[in-house]
């Protein structure tokens, strides 16, 4: 078994749980597009031999190709014992704030997975009391294999939706950006004005149809106070 995902499968072993979940999201600095949280719980039970074999190239998603990516969601869907998804929309996320948007989404993913876990990681987040009680990893998802694992869920599914998405806004590039910002992204916003599915609540120089590179998006309202 590859060194990664012995060390991320150890982080999770060494807590001394046998049901151990794992959170994280997808597509929380993206201009367009939902944000997807995903809960994993792995039972530490049966993730060993063959099941733990099955999970040798769990790594963080942003370290995987689209290809592994792939590969390994189809693999953790057939070893957790549960996995949840929730999707918040752009018109949510205007109007609640990305920060809080992204804490509700993360504690609903711990929160539904049944049967309940002995503990909860969350990749670099609290999430506050309403929560299941969770502990925060900062870079969790390579560190430990439950969030490794939501890590890959939440990445391979949005980028799904992006795909749709794709097919119904065809002259915005979502299937290859998608959604994030980049300078065909940004010049086609200038061009056509924002979609259905922008998030308009992010300051974006695009949006005002500036000449200037719009090299960054961030929330219109400070993270710490979304």
């Amino acid at each position: 078994m590859p060194r990664t995902s012995r060390r991320l499968l150890a982080f999770d072993r060494r807590l001394g749980a046998r049901f151990v979940a794992g959170a994280d999201e997808a597509g929380r600095g993206s201009l367009a597009g939902p944000l997807v949280a995903a809960g994993v719980l792995l039972d530490y039970e049966r993730v060993r031999g063959p099941v733990a074999a099955r999970l040798s190239l769990l790594n963080d998603s942003k370290q995987l190709s689209e290809p592994e990516r792939e590969h390994l969601f189809g693999v953790v869907l057939r070893c957790a014992t549960r996995v949840v998804v929730q999707s918040v929309p752009p018109s949510e996320i205007d109007r609640v704030g990305l920060h809080r948007s992204n804490l509700r989404a993360l504690a609903r993913s711990l929160a539904a997975l049944a049967p309940p876990a002995e503990a909860c990681l969350v990749d670099g987040f609290r999430l506050g009391p309403s929560a299941p009680p969770h502990r925060h990893v900062v870079d969790g998802d390579e560190r430990s294999a439950a969030i490794a694992a939501a890590s890959i869920v939440a990445k391979v599914v949005r980028d799904h939706a992006m795909r749709r998405f794709d097919a119904l806004y065809p002259r915005f590039g979502f299937a290859s950006h998608v959604g994030y910002l980049t300078p065909a992204h940004s010049e086609a916003v200038r061009r056509l004005g924002p979609s259905d599915i922008h998030r308009l609540s992010f300051r974006a120089r695009c949006y005002a149809g500036s000449a200037e590179d719009a090299s960054d998006a961030a929330p219109a309202v400070p993270a710490a106070a979304a």
